[in-house]
């Protein structure tokens, strides 16, 4: 009389039969040991990993981030005392036509003294347009100081190099006695100003509105010619409203509310996967193809890709101009915005038609106005700016932090 096995026994026996030589083990202790030791052993530093080790490394790094931000500020100063003046043999900046193709507008308040934040965004720009040379005598630097004190020294010393906008020189300003203005609103109105100003001073084809904390890139240049002459003229980009070219690095993983990164997640898998598959067959010296290994190295790929941070593998883009993707952009933050002219007409409209608080800043209002004025924006990733200053002209920040 036979009897009925048990559940448990039939498990039992299945695990009995695996071995160190099955697929199913290997490809388990790979996973435990990529994701539980080697990720974490490899990315624990690095500052955008799901395997950042936050309580032990972010007080040091950003004291680390604070002193070195304090030398290149101080840097940045002796490079200006040292540089031949507008009215001098050297002008800082040149411009082959009287209408520049592209005007660089900086805006700038006075914000914690000795780190010299407008100071090293003006020295690198000008640094990067002297390499890049005659294909870019058609770029303006425009400095737009929206202090309301007399106080900004680098603002003071930079008007010997860059033409300056100040907004509020030789004006009774009252802001400080109205409380219906806030700084959010305060914050949108200069935007507002300095962007009109550009457009006003130089008839530009392009604004490039940049905040005094965002240093550019080394191939800021080269990917701005690629994306504007080339990718641009494409009809679903040639209207745009604006473009950002910087999105926080910590808002750039995958699992994130835009539908776009969920493709390109699971193209990573699709990618990665057959290719890894392959890798293992021929290693592992199994015969013929395996889709149930393949979708768990697609798996595999996908979760790697995503905890040691998407941040990282963007900047695999860097290698060519042509690699820079164009997305539809999220609502936060405007660091560096570039603006056709025509779209940044339309911008002075629509945000004469808002007005920001605590909870709606100018960079919420850019995008709330995308919808409700039928636009389209765009953010190219990986990052043209990156993103110096810790301490906000919003909000005071006693222990500023890299996160």
């Amino acid at each position: 009389m036979s009897t009925s096995t048990s559940p448990a026994a039939m498990l039992l026996r299945r695990l009995r039969r695996l071995s160190w030589g099955s697929t199913a083990v290997q490809l388990f202790i790979l996973t435990v040991v990529t994701f539980g030791l080697l990720a974490p052993l490899a990315c624990h530093r690095l500052l955008h990993s799901y395997f950042y080790l936050r309580h032990w490394h972010l007080n040091q790094m950003s004291q680390e981030f604070l002193q070195q931000s304090l030398k290149e500020g101080e840097a940045a100063l002796h490079y200006f005392e040292e540089l031949p003046s507008a009215n001098g043999s050297v002008p800082i900046v040149w411009q082959a036509t009287p209408r520049p193709w592209l005007v660089i507008t900086i805006i700038t308040v006075d914000r914690q003294p000795g780190f010299h934040y407008v100071l090293q965004v003006v020295s690198q720009f000008h640094r990067l347009l002297q390499q890049c040379g005659p294909q870019c005598e058609g770029h303006q630097l425009f400095l737009c100081n929206v202090e309301r004190s007399v106080s900004h020294f680098d603002a003071k010393l930079l008007s010997k190099y860059v033409p300056v906008a100040n907004r509020y020189e030789g004006t009774e300003d009252d802001y400080g006695d109205d409380p219906s203005t806030n700084s959010f609103e305060k914050e949108k109105q200069d935007y507002v100003y300095c962007l009109e100003s550009s457009l006003q001073t130089y008839n530009p084809d392009y604004v490039l509105m940049v905040e005094d904390d965002a240093i550019p890139e080394e191939q800021i240049f080269p990917v701005l010619e690629h994306l504007l002459r080339a990718r641009f003229s494409e009809p679903h980009l040639r209207d745009a409203l604006y473009l950002k070219l910087y999105h926080p690095e910590r808002l750039q993983h995958y699992i994130n509310p835009e539908p776009m990164r969920i493709l390109e997640w699971v193209g990573v898998g699709m990618l990665l996967g057959p290719l890894l598959t392959w890798i293992y067959m021929r290693f592992a010296s199994r015969p013929g193809f395996s889709w149930p290994v393949m979708l768990f190295f697609s798996l595999y790929s996908m979760g790697l890709v995503e905890l040691v941070g998407r941040h990282y593998f963007l900047e695999l883009r860097r290698l060519s101009p042509s690699l820079y993707s164009v997305v539809p952009a999220s609502q936060c933050c405007t660091p560096a915005m570039l603006f056709p002219a025509p779209a940044a007409r339309r911008t002075l409209t629509y945000l004469s038609q808002v007005y920001c608080h605590k909870g709606f800043g100018k960079d919420m209002a850019l995008y709330s106005l995308l919808r409700a004025k039928g636009e389209r924006a765009y953010v190219v990733e990986p990052n043209l700016v990156k993103h110096i200053g810790l301490f906000s002209s919003l909000r005071y920040n006693f222990h500023p932090s890299l996160l």
